[in-house]
């Protein structure tokens, strides 16, 4: 057996990214997964999914990441790592049905096996999940007792897809939650020979870790979801300008910059379904998480707010509305819980043509023709087609790219273009109010005083 080996089962986004990235830290890889196309690619060298520097690293190092379907050969490693998809049920809740799939292949695999093995549990999962679920169904399986036999700890990732190999590099923190401290103190080794930049590791009980992993990712949305209320009332205050308001209150410590740029709501899989969850979870409990469930509306409200502006500026159907960027975000393909596709469905249902282009289009043009979207040939003909140009997803060639935007309605959902040097019939810039006439009403301050009162604590 190598000294330094790992298995991991779930090779999607962030299961083959861990994978390649212990393989570029000289461990022997055992990458598990159920569906056959990607075992074969894996195995050919060639990464199935789209994320930056991934083919790279599987190229270089894909003598020591081997592709099975076998839960057997991860007997001939020391770790497991389990990266398998957590669905949001109906009530928003996680369901553990493939990571129980997982578990019991795990534990009828280690029924062979004489030494000790440590399982890890990335996934994102529910408070509870750990203790109540994946201990008692890995002991009664595998007829082992955890802490001996084997060690478990929960160890989610707090990455972006499109940056995953630099964020599981060089993380803020690792968060883990241990079975004991023999697995904790393991797996904390494991951490710090792949980081390069030696984060602090926070090591815990289960329960602590799961609300830990869920509450992070809830409080960004909520930063989120204030800088998108900020930008709201920036576009309908004379003078307006939300960088200027977040790039002032982001130089407090308190506050701080990341995730607070008014623009676009947020989605991909992560952030809607983990404020959702931790919504829920304290409602189980019969805790109040008002915050997190007024973070969730203000995000519902942001494609209306855009569809808004259409009716200000009087843009009506059938103008031809190019949406440049479908992505939930730049650099990469994932359209879930996109904003970007819920305003081109919204603006297609009004009765708009919509015009689509994303850079990753090729691999998403039928799902996006199924949804009534004309995809466009390319960014050029996308604009040159158009009546209303739309820079939805903040890809970096919307912007460094000399595009002519001459004779268009330009919405800027980022304000990254100059529109001093930018030729356009008009430019709206989200989050600004550029009417140079507007001003307060000369009974503003009265009117102030007749709003509806907000209680006092």
């Amino acid at each position: 057996m190598s000294a330094k080996s790992a298995s991991v089962v779930g090779l999607g986004k962030l299961g083959l990214c861990l994978a390649a990235v212990l393989a570029m830290n000289d461990y022997r890889v055992i990458g598990v997964d159920v569906n056959p196309v990607t075992i074969d690619s894996i195995n050919k060298g060639i990464s199935p999914i789209f994320e930056s520097g991934l083919q790279e690293i599987i190229r270089a190092h894909r003598r020591r990441l081997h592709a099975t379907s076998s839960f057997k050969e991860i007997l001939s490693t020391k770790v497991t790592f389990v990266v398998v998809p957590t669905p949001s049920d109906d009530a928003g809740l996680f369901s553990l049905k493939f990571v129980e799939r997982a578990m019991d292949s795990i534990g009828r695999e280690l029924r062979t096996k004489k030494g000790y093995h440590l399982i890890v549990l990335v996934s994102t999962v529910m408070p509870g999940s750990m203790d109540h679920f994946v201990r008692p169904l890995l002991e009664r399986v595998s007829g082992k007792t955890c802490g001996k036999g084997f060690g478990l700890c929960y160890n989610p990732e707090f990455i972006a897809l499109g940056d995953v190999i630099r964020g599981m590099r060089e993380p803020d923190f690792i968060l883990i939650g241990e079975s004991d401290k023999k697995a904790g103190l393991k797996l904390a080794r494991i951490q710090k020979q792949i980081c390069k930049n030696s984060p602090p590791i926070e090591r815990m009980s289960f329960v602590n870790a799961e609300l830990a992993k869920i509450s992070v990712n809830s409080f960004v949305t909520m930063k989120m979801s204030f800088a998108n209320t900020l930008a709201e009332i920036c576009e309908l205050m004379p003078g307006g300008d939300v960088d200027k308001v977040t790039n002032a209150i982001g130089k407090d410590t308190r506050i701080g910059f990341r995730y607070l740029r008014g623009a676009q709501g947020y989605g991909g899989p992560c952030f809607p379904r983990d404020n959702i969850a931790f919504a829920t979870f304290a409602r189980i409990l019969g805790a109040h998480a008002e915050i997190a469930l007024a973070t969730h509306k203000v995000n519902l409200s942001q494609v209306h707010r855009v569809l808004d502006i259409f009716r200000k500026e009087n843009i009506r159907p059938p103008a031809k509305i190019g949406v440049l960027g479908l992505s939930y975000k730049p650099n990469t393909n994932v359209l879930e819980a996109s904003q970007s596709l819920m305003l081109a469905k919204e603006l297609q249902r009004d009765g708009y043509e919509v015009l689509a282009f994303d850079p990753t289009m090729g691999e998403n043009q039928k799902e996006i023709l199924s949804l009534g979207i004309n995809c466009a040939e390319g960014l050029l003909s996308c604009i040159d087609e158009s009546d209303v140009c739309i820079i939805a997803t903040p890809w970096k060639q919307f912007y460094d790219t000399d595009l002519n935007f001459s004779n268009k309605i330009v919405i800027d959902m980022w304000r990254f273009l100059n529109p001093e040097t930018t030729a356009t019939l008009k430019y709206i810039a989200i989050g600004q109010n550029r009417n140079l006439d507007s001003k307060f009403p000369p009974d503003y301050l009265e009117k102030l005083s007749e709003v509806e009162k907000i209680p006092a604590v």
